[in-house]
């Protein structure tokens, strides 16, 4: 897992607790689809938490199919999270993403829209 240098305080708790059911739901995305920091707040029952996740999304485990994160509008993570420019859309495109003019990606497309009770 990443370390990040100043971490809010209680983070270390959370590892153990919401961002491990974090990592369970981005765990589960298929090959194709992506789902919104807000969606997996949501499927874990803290509805605001967007924020949280995303915090979470910055240390995870790079086993995890990360990229497949993204926020509301359907915008990329800035570039420095994947190592270099575009990489993160080439990983999605790969998968057959696709993308709007806006650089987007195509929400209606490939949101994935899971329950709560699948978790």
């Amino acid at each position: 897992m990443k370390k990040i240098e100043s971490e809010p305080e209680g983070i270390r708790k959370m590892e153990k607790g919401f961002f491990k059911r974090v990592y369970e739901v981005v765990s589960k995305i298929p090959t194709g689809k992506v789902i919104t920091y807000g969606q997996i707040a949501g499927i874990l029952g803290m509805a605001k938490g967007a924020r949280i996740v995303g915090y979470a999304m910055r240390i995870a485990p790079d086993h995890l199919p990360n990229h497949r994160v993204v926020n509301k509008q359907g915008e990329m993570a800035r570039e420095n999270i994947f190592g270099g420019e575009g990489i993160q859309r080439k990983r999605l495109e790969k998968e057959g993403v696709t993308f709007l003019e806006t650089g987007c990606i195509d929400m209606e497309r490939h949101v994935w829209v899971i329950s709560e009770e699948s978790f």
